[in-house]
């Protein structure tokens, strides 16, 4: 039985998509997360920050049901993942899209044919699968690819193909596992100019991990003119509000807040860490 997740200590009521509470996991006796709790609320992108190995991506397996934490639990749309069976977890995944690192797509499907991939699953009709392909297609710009093979695309384009088919079922929550990993840094642009776009047109929910703390910043420091159809930077001294950083140091949360409270964090490693 799911139990209400824990209540905001100051009692502000709001939507939330994803909570952890207190949740703790070691693989073969190297604890990776130890008593994390963060919440994630409706409309809001958290970014996940820390070095290599401090559990960013755990903590995605985990929303997902992927894997159990050894202690704690962790709630995903109002549901008590933690103690869901795998045949609840599938309808749950479902209102969930998932953008991997390397794109994981299926090199003997066209564009077309993976972008609909969950479509298909869902006995969804062919009319309306093409409809919703071509619409998530032409988001990322590249409508033009329906027919080619993942082979034929360039790395960015692979990523953003996968993006496609993460906002095809039109999810509550994204899950964005190191978007522009192993990308250039004018490609890399181009992917956080389509998980902004995201946010700002859809406000949908979402958990982003990255190495590329410049990709953060951007998030934070500029929003999706949708009349211009391009990235704009916000006013100076104005940030996305939507828009928040959790940092995980040693298996535990250091910082969980906005981009201005960053800013003015005076602990020395959080400094040495954002400079």
């Amino acid at each position: 039985m799911s139990i209400t997740p824990p209540q905001p200590a100051n009692g502000h009521e709001q939507e939330r998509t994803i909570v952890f509470d207190d949740v703790a996991i070691a693989f073969d006796e190297n604890v990776v997360l130890d008593g994390i709790s963060f919440t994630l609320h409706k409309g809001e992108t958290k970014i996940l920050l820390g070095v290599a190995g401090s559990g960013k991506s755990t903590i995605l397996k985990l929303a997902l049901g992927l894997i159990k934490p050894d202690r704690g639990r962790v709630w995903v749309l109002g549901q008590e993942v933690t103690a869901m069976r795998e045949e609840e977890l599938s309808d749950l995944r479902r209102r969930i899209g998932m953008v991997f690192q390397e794109s994981a797509l299926f090199d003997s499907l066209t564009v077309r044919e993976n972008v609909a991939y969950r479509l298909l699953e869902e006995h969804v009709s062919p009319e309306e699968t093409e409809q919703r392909v071509r619409e998530a297609l032409r988001f990322v710009e590249l409508e033009h690819t329906l027919d080619l093979l993942p082979s034929e695309l360039s790395g960015g384009m692979r990523r953003r193909v996968a993006i496609a088919r993460a906002i095809v079922t039109q999810p509550e929550v994204l899950l964005y596992d190191s978007p522009t990993g192993g990308l250039d840094p004018v490609t890399s642009t181009t992917i956080i100019e389509l998980v902004v776009k995201q946010r700002d047109v859809y406000h949908t929910s979402a958990l982003l991990v990255t190495h590329r703390l410049q990709d953060a910043f951007t998030m934070a420091t500029h929003y999706f003119d949708t009349q211009a159809n391009e990235m704009r930077p916000l006013p100076d001294n104005k940030v996305n509000l939507d828009t928040t950083f959790v940092i995980l140091r040693d298996g535990k949360v250091i910082f969980d807040g906005t981009t201005l409270e960053l800013a003015r964090s005076r602990d020395e490693y959080i400094r040495e860490y954002i400079s």
